[in-house]
């Protein structure tokens, strides 16, 4: 396994394999269903690159849904594609004719597979499991009639996409499934008229209400004029040019949308003539306030373009505010001395990404005519033109290893592991994505994947490793070495192992150490280069009795202390430990915007080290923050900026909500993760975080500046409160207290909800003054139908406080309460019956038996014989 020869065939396969992906052979249409008889059925290869292409080495599999085994194996050795770079594999009466021909209705309607399998390919037979060993390209498609989800077939060929349909009602004849380029690199498919040997039908989209169509260039500069589809959108718009070297408007020409349909928009083409590099903005609003020379407007365009030019590189800001997540857009340097111009081509429906455009050269009286960009290598994106996810930003940018399991029982070590999470834990490409596996005897790395193409799970999760667990990508049984040995993760547009070192140093994201305890070999090396300071990891076969992996409980990077032995959890959350349940937030202040913090409270000397908090702000940032230290010894630990806290927090404007978690921090969705949370708004920003996870919407009220957990009839209740960080919490109290006698009654704009919080959120409305259920703790509530009655003390913070709650008690309109009381006195009496009517039932059962007892007695007197005996028996004198 470690030999010279086993290395060199890992180094001439992984070349290979460069080389296959250097051609971009991707699979471009499939027919798989005509009407009648299926006779025109077809596959269609195309070369991105264009040309004449061998197809020598490389294979195309067909598998059945129905069992996830292939059910016809075509080796396309000795063919090439044709000069336009297709290459068709169908039905001998298809036209124009197939260069491998296959009988009519070969190939099944779905839910099923086809897979491009490159050179390096692991061969797979007739009948042999689907893998993706040697993967070039594939896609899982299926019928309306099919109920089956293949989860099998899109778990190991695409990854996080569903798959996709052929709809036979899209039109009234035949239909194909064509593969149309969205943007940049992403690639999908869509239903359309059947093109064999011809470029794919992919009508760009339109994006919604307004979007730029063409731009007019001169020899790389702006000059107009700029074509603009309009939708639905109407009134005063502003085209606006921005100089990238200033940030600052250039020009700006306003016009009137008032109807569907494109408008032409002439620039100032002198004021353009010497920008080299320049971004262009659609504006709703007028002219005037886009004057020449003002700074960039934080006003979000309807669409907008970002050109970079020969030695000017657009800003960060400048890019962020116009096109957030996207690129600039690059000009062809062959239409440098041409006029020519930059065409919306994408069939991704969103606007504002330069990466839809393509540069084409300026034709009199000729069509547009958009080409498939040669993007290689290329991503397949989800199988539909949603905007793909772009990754979070901050400490939880990109991707970890998540969990390992290097020695798995048996000789067979057939459930060995890499997982790998992304922490934004949604589906996330893994393009530049690279895993080395370095051996720890001799510093050599002894495999490296590229995982370009693929796309973890919808919770973030990607799994290489062995067949048996039916990983994204398959590594033979007994792959990953015992230690003492490393495991590292790169971004990188290029192999890592160029660097020639140990352990390459340029793109690293996160990596490990581990050793097995028989190990007797040197580690320091590895430890040196990788984790510098730490002891190696140690996966212990005594720990635990059955399986066992070294699973991620913190989020510190190349920290191996971040890991720790547990039950092995592949594709679903690691087995972490659980804190007390005691651990829970005290009181955030700053809720209404100044100086945040956040106070826990738990037994005290907690360790937090495998904890996060995280805030979500109500522009939707998210701020993850890993906890350090532990509890003090008054059970305190305090989070903010202020010198007293025990751990800083990020400025944050507009908190949202504050959750607290066990684990890694975007399990926090999961109710099994949850340790507490505090929500503060009902903003439709944070629903999407807030999914499947119960929860309360605490309000801050303007005259309060922080909220705390109070207790309430042996349960917690949160309420506002003045600041009282590190001290007990200013909680509602009897001393300050006004009494409540109160009736209400349901009426169209508001529903009663027969609970303290409920109640308390009516009273809210009026009062404006802090009321939380913790407040009602003394008030007995009873409701009958869409009406309630309230009873008892409501405490109160302060005497100021009383004050504002007993006006709002007088200025409570009651309704109908003569009708819910006269119920309530009805329900009291009837209760009063029928316990007067149990009693006497009970006092007339005891005299009954009485007197049953009595007679009982009278008609059969004593036994004299046993008289006589007891009185023998007595020490009575007679």
């Amino acid at each position: 396994m470690r030999s010279s020869v086993a290395g060199a065939l890992l180094l001439l396969s992984f070349y290979m394999c460069l080389s296959a992906v250097h051609s971009c052979l991707i699979i471009s249409e499939v027919n798989c269903d005509n009407p009648s008889l299926d006779t025109k059925e077809f596959v269609e290869l195309f070369s991105l690159s264009r040309g004449s292409t061998s197809l020598d080495g490389y294979t195309l599999v067909f598998y059945n849904g129905n069992g996830n085994v292939a059910y016809r194996v075509v080796d396309l050795s000795g063919h090439s594609t044709d000069e336009q770079g297709f290459f068709l594999i169908g039905s001998a009466e298809l036209k124009p004719s197939p260069a491998i021909q296959l009988p009519p209705n070969s190939i099944q309607n779905g839910l099923d597979a086809i897979a491009l399998y490159d050179p390096s390919w692991v061969p797979v037979t007739e009948n042999g499991n689907v893998s993706a060993i040697g993967l070039l390209d594939a896609i899982v498609y299926t019928s309306r009639r099919a109920t089956d989800p293949a989860e099998m077939l899109s778990r190991v060929l695409t990854p996080g996409s569903l798959p996709y349909i052929e709809d036979d009602k899209f039109l009234e004849g035949d239909e194909s499934i064509q593969r149309c380029w969205l943007s940049d690199n992403y690639y999908s498919f869509q239903n359309g008229v059947p093109t064999p040997g011809r470029h794919n039908i992919c009508p760009p989209s339109n994006p919604g209400h307004l979007w730029i169509n063409r731009i007019q260039l001169s020899g790389g500069t702006l000059t107009g004029p700029v074509e603009i589809s309009i939708g639905t959108e109407s009134g005063a718009m502003t085209v606006v040019v921005y100089n990238v070297q200033t940030d600052t408007v250039k020009t700006s020409v306003g016009f009137q949308a008032s109807e569907p349909g494109n408008v032409s928009v002439n620039l100032n083409t002198t004021a353009l003539s010497d920008l080299d590099g320049w971004a262009l903005a659609v504006y709703e609003g007028k002219v005037e306030d886009f004057q020449k020379g003002s700074p960039l407007n934080q006003l979000q365009p309807l669409d907008a373009f970002v050109c970079s030019g020969l030695t000017n590189t657009p800003s960060t800001l400048l890019t962020e505010t116009l096109i957030p997540g996207r690129k600039a857009f690059k000009l062809d340097n062959r239409f440098s001395e041409l006029d020519a111009y930059v065409t919306r081509c994408g069939t991704a429906h969103w606007a504002r990404d330069p990466g839809v455009f393509q540069h084409q050269i300026q034709r009199p009286s000729e069509f547009s005519h958009c080409n498939w960009y040669n993007t290689c290598p290329y991503s397949t994106a989800v199988n539909t033109t949603d905007e793909p996810f772009e990754p979070w930003s901050g400490i939880d940018g990109d991707f970890l290893i998540s969990e390992v399991n290097t020695d798995s029982p048996g000789s067979a070590e057939d459930e060995e592991f890499v997982e790998l999470w992304h922490p934004s834990g949604r589906r996330t490409s893994l393009s530049g994505i690279w895993v080395l596996l370095i051996n720890g005897n001799n510093g050599k790395i002894y495999r490296e994947i590229e995982l370009d193409g693929h796309y973890t799970d919808g919770h973030g999760y990607f799994l290489i490793g062995s067949d048996k667990l039916k990983p994204q990508i398959a590594l033979p049984a007994n792959t990953i070495q015992n230690g003492p040995d490393a495991i590292a993760i790169y971004r990188s547009t290029s192999p890592p192992s160029v660097e020639n070192v140990i352990v390459p140093r340029n793109g690293l994201l996160d990596g490990m150490v581990y050793r097995a305890r028989t190990s007797d070999r040197d580690w320091a090396e590895l430890i040196k280069a990788l984790t510098p300071g730490q002891l190696p990891l140690l996966e212990d076969a005594t720990s635990l009795q059955a399986d066992k992996s070294l699973s991620r409980c913190r989020l510190n990077r190349l920290d191996l202390n971040s890991f720790r032995v547990s039950s092995p959890t592949p594709m679903k959350d690691n087995d972490c430990p659980r804190p007390p349940k005691e651990l829970v937030i005290n009181e955030v202040g700053g809720v209404l915007g100044a100086d945040v913090y956040v106070e826990l409270i738990g037994p005290p000397l907690t360790p937090l080290h495998e904890m996060v908090l995280v805030l979500y702000e109500l522009s939707t940032a998210r701020h993850v923050v890993p906890l350090e230290g532990s509890l003090g010894n008054d059970g305190f630990f305090l989070m903010g900026n202020k010198s007293r806290a025990d751990q800083k927090l990020p400025a944050v404007t507009s908190l949202g909500a504050v959750w607290l978690c066990s684990g890694l921090p975007t399990v926090c969705n999961s109710e099994s993760k949850v340790q507490d949370l505090l929500v503060l708004s009902n903003s439709s920003s944070l629903r999407p975080f807030l999914h499947g996870v119960q929860y309360q919407v605490v309000h801050p009220v303007a005259s309060f500046d922080s909220v705390s957990r109070c207790a309430m009839n042996r349960s917690a209740s949160w309420t506002a409160s003045h600041r009282t960080p590190r001290l007990p919490n200013l909680c509602p109290k009897s001393t300050y207290s006004v009494h409540m006698d109160l009736c209400l009654q349901a009426e169209s704009d508001y529903h009663i909800t027969c609970t303290a919080d409920g109640f308390a959120e009516l009273l809210e409305r009026s009062c404006q003054c802090g009321i939380s259920g913790a407040h009602l703790a003394g008030v007995n509530l009873t409701c009958i139908s869409e009406s309630m009655y309230a009873e008892g003390p409501v405490f109160a913070l302060s005497n100021h406080q009383r004050e504002l709650v007993a006006k709002t008690l007088q200025k409570t309109h009651t309704h109908s309460c003569s009708v819910v009381q006269e119920r309530l006195y009805n329900k009291e009496s009837l209760l009063g019956l029928h316990v007067g009517l149990v009693l006497t039932v009970v006092l007339l059962c005891a005299l009954g038996g009485a007197i049953f007892f009595y007679l009982y007695k009278k008609k059969r007197p004593q036994d004299y014989y046993s008289m006589e005996l007891n009185e023998h028996d007595s020490h009575m004198d007679l």
